[in-house]
């Protein structure tokens, strides 16, 4: 099972030396907020690489879809379009008025993965906790993508905070209160923290979210690029709430499905308030390898932006559930299937800087 095409290269991290690093954790007062905490603006990157995308017309399609997240997400808040200045002409012609470029070269789009964690404390101060993206355990060329945050904290001129880790911020949920929740499988493996063990990358997570717990299920190891990240299957709406997406009919020879509902229960018993939605059933890509993913949505100020994936019933469900739990935001739908089809969503393509 492959939901993301493997790209197999080399992504050389570039010298950090021009970063302003720092040395902090929890006695710095360093914590990531909650995600419906007010935004600055909202990062994104543009997808240009060659070695991922091979077919001219499928780049575009996939660079629309980008555009059209980020001039939909601009309508509440700025939004920061990374690219290499010799794309930006291009990704103009897509992009909003206000959406704004800024030249910082980028491989793929997902910014959850390989852009900054913003970090900050009761003084207002901003940091970035650095986990290093490499690729999802060099799965994919990251030349470009690997340097991100670095490139970032350097133009903002705020410090770089090293958590020790390799990974993605796609693979762990924070509720900006203290809890964090994750796939062991995203985090514990060879490919991105060899010789670690599960308490050590814990200690880590935690000084490097700001947070006090952690709640650990099992994941799938191997089967798609990111090893099951957690943000397509679960999320925090609220300290001790999460909105889950089930499928109605789990299939007990997929490991996706075990891994979820094993998921689902291990909140349960964490005594955490779990919602579930289904997935959709009458979609409009009927592979089975999409991800089909109501959770993957992206909170902004005053907004919800959530995919709708072409059937009426559980779009509904999904959009009424965003609507409780995110009162008085709009909730804004779109049809982004071709993110779908890469094996992500909308929140595995953005990336907030909080306000300070």
């Amino acid at each position: 099972m492959r939901r993301r095409e493997f790209v197999l290269g080399i992504g050389a991290v570039g010298a950090l030396s021009q970063a302003r690093y720092a040395s902090a954790g929890p006695s710095a007062g360093y914590f990531v907020p909650a995600e419906e905490e007010p935004h600055q603006l909202t990062f994104m990157q543009w997808p240009v690489n060659r070695a991922v995308y091979r077919d001219t017309e499928w780049l575009k399609m996939v660079q629309q879809t980008i555009a059209d997240i980020a001039n939909a997400i601009s309508a509440f808040e700025p939004v920061v379009m990374l690219a290499a200045r010799e794309h930006h002409g291009q990704a103009r012609r897509s992009l909003s008025d206000n959406v704004q470029l800024w030249d910082v070269p980028t491989d793929d789009l997902w910014c959850r993965d390989s852009g900054p964690i913003f970090v900050t404390n009761t003084s207002g101060d901003l940091a970035i906790s650095h986990i290093q993206f490499n690729g999802w355990g060099g799965k994919q060329v990251h030349k470009n993508d690997a340097q991100i945050a670095r490139r970032i904290a350097e133009r903002l001129d705020i410090p770089i905070i090293p958590t020790g880790l390799n990974g993605e911020a796609g693979g762990v949920e924070q509720d900006g209160h203290g809890l964090l929740m994750a796939h062991e499988s995203s985090w514990v493996n060879e490919n991105r923290n060899p010789g670690l063990s599960r308490a050590e990358v814990e200690a880590l997570l935690l000084k490097g979210y700001g947070a006090e717990r952690m709640i650990w299920s099992e994941g799938v190891l191997g089967e798609d690029i990111t090893d099951y990240h957690i943000d397509s299957l679960a999320r925090f709406t609220g300290p001790g709430r999460v909105l889950i997406n089930l499928p109605d009919d789990p299939d007990p020879n997929d490991p996706f499905h075990t891994a979820a509902l094993d998921t689902h229960d291990r909140l349960i018993a964490e005594g955490l308030r779990v919602e579930v939605i289904p997935e959709p059933y009458e979609r409009r890509v009927r592979d089975p390898e999409f991800v089909a993913s109501y959770a993957n949505y992206y909170v902004c100020n005053g907004a919800v932006i959530m995919a709708q994936f072409g059937d009426a019933e559980t779009d509904d469900i999904a959009r009424n559930a965003l609507k409780r739990h995110y009162a008085g935001r709009e909730i804004v739908t779109l049809d982004v299937d071709p993110l779908g089809e890469l094996g992500g969503g909308i929140h595995c393509a953005t990336q907030q800087m909080p306000s300070s």
